[in-house]
């Protein structure tokens, strides 16, 4: 995964196959944007810009190398043009996300650049996610209809997720279990869906016992899910300790718009009275448009006192321990090496 992952020299060839891949990828990508419009090109050739860690296409190409055990097929080999499309597809639907999220959120950082609302105001950037989705079915219909259902599906299941998460705005009763269904939605069910593709795809040369296929694709997406939910609790809490220039994107932007993470949600539970008095007092100046650095610097302190920050970290490790786990069926090999390694890169970075 770019600017997380460092592979040991015994890895490195799965780290070449993975760079050709991904640069078929940004070219599938790329092709399927074209436009004759200048306006229409000029848009998107800045939200391309948005690349940042390209995860989830990482992933559905690891997924791939890693489901096709076959002794003596290359690495190369074992993944193909399928991957690539999905890897593509993967990326189109969550950068439309990001889009979309920054609208929601009125953010004007993203991957270090201005935000496609902060240039060119809410409208265009509402119609821009919606032309990212539409070409991203687009290219999906040109793969199978397998695919196209579980992208649809998952892209069904992350609305669903963010209105709940709409819904729960400024609600300082929610609890974690309904944090979880959040996540879990709204961010795990591409990662989840990308996984399972690609060990599909790959399963598709590698046997024709259908319920191996089903089964293995199955485990990969339980992987996914479970790296997905690690990776938005780490979210979680660089939106509240790390630094923009680091980080790459707005700060804050979650308590600024009164939704809960998963650090807050463990400290209003688990504060006194009194300090749960003064925590929703500081929230609530936050969400009215009075967040400073002094006020959110107070708001980190406060969440060490009840050593919710240490809550997410160590509840971010356990889901990266589940997501291993469920990797154990897979043939042992250096793909599954490397997606333990990447899982494990989650949790630990800083941006």
């Amino acid at each position: 995964m770019q600017g997380i992952l460092d592979l040991s020299p015994e890895l490195e060839p799965i780290g070449v196959v993975l760079a050709e891949r991904l640069l078929g990828v940004q070219a599938r990508f790329d092709r399927q944007l074209e436009s004759d419009l200048p306006p229409v090109r000029d848009l998107c050739r800045h939200v391309e810009r948005y690349r940042g860690k390209m995860l989830r296409p990482t992933l559905a190409l690891l997924c791939g190398m890693a489901a096709d055990d076959r002794a003596g097929v290359p690495m190369g080999e074992r993944v193909g043009e399928a991957h690539e499309m999905v890897g593509a597809v993967c990326e189109m639907v969550h950068m439309a996300t990001l889009v979309h999220d920054d609208v929601l959120d009125d953010a004007d950082v993203r991957r270090r650049g201005e935000t496609v609302n902060r240039l060119h105001g809410n409208e265009a950037a509402v119609i821009l996610g919606d032309y990212l989705i539409a070409s991203a079915y687009h290219l999906c219909s040109r793969i199978d209809s397998h695919t196209a259902l579980a992208v649809a599906r998952a892209s069904a299941v992350m609305c669903a997720g963010e209105l709940l998460q709409l819904h729960h705005r400024d609600d300082y009763s929610l609890d974690e279990p309904t944090y979880f269904e959040i996540v879990e939605r709204k961010t795990a069910a591409l990662i989840a869906v990308a996984c399972e593709l690609g060990a599909h795809h790959a399963l598709g040369s590698a046997t024709k016992d259908e319920q191996r296929r089903r089964e293995t694709a199955a485990a990969f997406a339980a992987f996914g899910r479970a790296v997905g939910v690690a990776f938005q609790i780490q979210d979680d809490v660089l939106d509240l300790t790390g630094e923009e220039a680091v980080v790459g994107k707005s700060l804050h932007k979650d308590l600024e718009k009164g939704k809960l993470t998963l650090p807050v949600i463990h400290h209003l539970a688990a504060a006194d009275e009194r300090t749960r008095g003064r925590t929703l007092r500081l929230l609530e100046s936050v969400t009215q448009g009075h967040a400073t650095a002094d006020s959110v610097q107070a708001l980190a302190r406060t969440l060490k006192d009840t050593r919710s920050l240490d809550h997410a970290r160590t509840t971010a490790e356990r889901y990266i321990a589940t997501a291993k786990a469920a990797l154990g069926t897979i043939a042992p090999g250096p793909a599954r090496r490397v997606l333990e390694l990447l899982a494990d890169a989650v949790v630990t970075r800083d941006q």
